[in-house]
């Protein structure tokens, strides 16, 4: 099954929070359910940042940031759930879409069970 790297904490904020777009400088074709893989790679700066412009932008309340989107609690380094991807767009009227990017349209997110693994860049494959 294809797998797709996403920092966290916007990983989480896709099964928790209605995070419906995941926004990319490239087009894809890729259409279908995916794994979401939660990279390793965050610093406390980028955490701040990201919890910072949901909260400010797109309307995700202090209370649903603070239910499971804390810096340390935050799972990364596997697969921790999966999305259909339904379109690839330039623009929406989804708050969560950054303007002049790509934006895979989401839906369906579904929690999974934690499970450690190696990310690479772009969609690679990953056993279901």
């Amino acid at each position: 099954m294809k797998a797709l790297s996403i920092r966290q904490p916007w990983a989480w904020l896709i099964l928790n929070a209605g995070k419906d777009i995941e926004n990319r400088s490239w087009h894809t074709n890729v259409r279908g359910r995916v794994l979401i893989h939660a990279s390793k790679g965050m610093t406390r700066s980028e955490w701040e940042n990201a919890v910072y412009d949901v909260h400010a932008t797109c309307g995700v309340s202090a209370k649903v940031l603070q239910e499971g989107c804390e810096f340390d609690q935050l799972q990364r380094g596997g697969i921790i759930g999966s999305v259909e991807i339904t379109d690839c767009v330039r623009s929406s009227a989804s708050p969560w879409h950054a303007q002049g990017q790509w934006g895979f349209v989401l839906r369906n997110p579904q929690a999974l069970p934690f499970r450690p693994l190696k990310g690479a860049l772009g969609f690679f494959e990953a056993a279901a």
